[in-house]
């Protein structure tokens, strides 16, 4: 049935239909968490091997003690198995400990306090701050930003990535915007891979800001369901051809490829901004956790080793998500009431209500012991001006739950879309 074209009385049928439905999950007591996109206990078992201590060894990489201090930038095998990652050479590379999140902050404050390399105006005293964030999007990321003072702009997501004419326009005429979020490959919660088109915009794009920076989270670069993941033009080459090698950071971790809480992330950048970015992080610590990073090295080796090891996680990962997209098929195709992201990798399943419904349905999948994350959250400020979107997050969950967690979702989604239409 497509409820937009239905009858009253067809629709009225429908709801008694869909509200018992919900009455009998209801009753089941159920209780699913569906609110973060966190690997389940067997993708973290793929790397279980890693804890042997083999892939210590004697504490050594080369020359390098890993056991002292010193190695502020990371280990060469690290480094190297990151730049065969990012597409770029060990010497772009800086390695730290677990979080890319940790990074990408700690250089914002940076930016904060002494302004970007290439500009040495703080960013602090500037009459104002703006950010880009592509939406839906990351909500940590947007959280980062909103903390530090700036008024976040949101450009919507396309097929191929952010709205690139929009942002060519507000780059160009605002001095105050600052930079943009980017999660290039199988966005969050989107699945949206960037086009190489985009990626060469964004890097030769003029920007009224002399200091504009991209920061580049590739999270999920590796994260594909297929044989292999993606390709995708490196935006540190697209900044350089375009005349602003400057321009951009790169960000990546092993955080969904080994352990989450004890995983290896790094920054790749120009060679200019690297350095100075050393001479930062020099005064604040005396280096990272390079025992960790030996073992990742041993363990993961080099690109074609890190993609063996993804191809686990995705037989593991994409059954989870078919549940979801057939359910979706099943219940939602001909409603003409809900549309959702088909996506090729990452973590996430981005799926759209009608407007004003989101906070609704969630709050309903709530009542019948299904949580999902809060409607909002892919927002700037946690508020979706059209409050449709919901993040669907797929792979926690046992296996189990979730043909049940997606059909009392589609059940919600029908009762509140229902309700509207019939004016309840």
């Amino acid at each position: 049935m497509n409820y937009l074209k239905a009858s009253k009385a067809e629709l009225q049928k429908e709801l008694e239909i869909q509200r018992k439905r919900f009455d009998d999950y209801k009753a089941m007591g159920l209780s699913y968490n569906m609110t973060r996109g966190k690997p389940d206990s067997a993708q973290l078992a793929l790397s279980d091997e890693m804890l042997d201590p083999k892939y210590i060894g004697d504490g050594k990489a080369g020359e390098t003690n890993c056991k002292n201090y010193g190695g502020i930038d990371g280990i060469d095998p690290m480094k190297k198995l990151f730049a065969e990652l990012m597409n770029t050479n060990p010497e772009n590379i800086i390695v730290g400990n677990n979080s890319s999140l940790n990074m990408m902050y700690d250089l914002l404050m940076k930016f904060m306090i002494f302004g970007t390399p290439a500009v040495k105006k703080p960013w602090c005293k500037s009459e104002k701050l703006k950010f880009i964030c592509p939406v839906p999007g990351y909500d940590r990321h947007f959280l980062v930003t909103e903390s530090l003072g700036f008024d976040l702009i949101s450009v919507p997501i396309l097929a191929d990535g952010p709205d690139m004419d929009m942002i060519e326009k507000l780059v160009a005429e605002d001095e105050y915007i600052k930079g943009m979020w980017s999660v290039p490959k199988y966005s969050n919660p989107t699945g949206v891979v960037y086009s190489d088109e985009v990626v060469d915009r964004l890097g030769r794009m003029y920007t009224k800001a002399e200091d504009f920076t991209i920061f580049w989270d590739d999270a999920y670069s590796v994260h594909f369901f297929g044989d292999e993941p993606a390709k995708q033009k490196s935006l540190m080459k697209a900044c350089e051809e375009g005349g602003h090698p400057d321009r951009c950071y790169t960000f990546m971790s092993t955080s969904k490829m080994t352990f989450p809480g004890d995983g290896v992330a790094a920054m790749g950048s120009s060679l200019a901004n690297i350095e100075v970015v050393k001479k930062w992080i020099n005064v604040q610590s005396i280096g990272p956790d390079k025992m960790n990073q030996l073992r990742h090295a041993n363990f993961l080796k080099d690109y074609e080793h890190v993609i063996e090891h993804m191809r686990k996680h995705a037989k593991l990962l994409k059954p989870k998500f078919d549940v979801f997209l057939e359910t979706f098929e099943e219940e939602m195709g001909d409603t003409g009431i809900f549309t959702w992201s088909k996506p090729e990798g990452g973590y996430f399943i981005s799926v759209d209500t009608l407007p004003g419904l989101a906070k609704k349905t969630v709050a309903k999948c709530n009542e019948c012991g299904v949580a999902f994350t809060p409607a909002g959250s892919t927002y700037p400020y946690k508020i979706d001006p059209q409050d449709r979107n919901i993040r669907i997050a797929p792979s926690f969950p046992p296996y189990s739950q979730l043909k049940d967690a997606a059909t009392i979702l589609c059940i919600c989604v029908k009762i509140c879309t229902l309700e509207q239409l019939l004016g309840i």
